[in-house]
């Protein structure tokens, strides 16, 4: 990928948390969400599932982009999707209340990955990818416990039906690996691939 040291930097996702860790790392961005469907998942590797995810997402995102900007800006839009794996299952955003306690139900007492797939589609028409992986512990979880966090509201829009940055944090024992993946951005594979497409951060690293 060979761009403008400075192309407008887009956030191909309207989740929140993807949001605030782009502002916490002081990145200039602006967020335009992707209305790219999510395909099914096979049952192949969760780790391809969340990069041919987050693929989608940010060429759907790219298009929109040079319609709404012209094909001559220089822009990088950030693609990206979360999934938990557990047991061959992927699960991703719960359906319904009922689901999303299936899932923590599914989830409690053992350990779990939560893979975040990056894909970076360039103006000028290629594309950077890779996937981070955690491993999260999940201690064992009431029937008491669920009913709470599921009136919480929490658990609605979360791969997993869980949020460490919230409420779901109390029922995380440990994690092996990044925890902003968990978030749902990793930052050091983001800044990596950043470096990869030639982008020059205006503050640190």
């Amino acid at each position: 990928m060979s761009i403008h040291p400075h192309p407008l930097l887009i956030l191909g996702s309207g989740s929140p948390r993807r949001a605030a860790l782009l502002q916490q790392i002081g990145l200039p961005f602006v967020q335009w969400n992707s209305a790219a469907a999510e395909p099914d998942h096979g049952g192949g590797s969760p780790a391809r599932h969340a990069i041919e995810t987050a693929r989608l997402k940010a060429g759907a995102v790219l298009q929109a982009v040079r319609t709404h900007y012209g094909p001559a800006r220089p822009a990088i839009v950030i693609g990206a999707d979360t999934v938990v794996h557990l047991d061959g299952q992927v699960l991703g955003k719960p359906a319904d209340a009922a689901d999303a306690a299936r899932m923590l139900r599914l989830l409690s007492g053992r350990t779990h990955q939560v893979y975040t797939g990056i894909s970076l589609a360039g103006s000028d028409g290629r594309q950077l990818e890779d996937c981070a992986e955690t491993q999260v512990r999940m201690r064992p979880l009431t029937e008491a416990q669920i009913d709470r966090y599921l009136a919480s509201g929490e658990p609605a829009d979360k791969a997993g039906a869980y949020g460490i940055q919230g409420g779901g944090a109390l029922f995380i024992e440990r994690i092996e690996g990044c925890y902003y993946n968990v978030v749902g951005l990793p930052l050091a594979l983001l800044s990596t691939l950043l470096d990869k497409a030639g982008y020059r951060f205006p503050t640190f690293p």
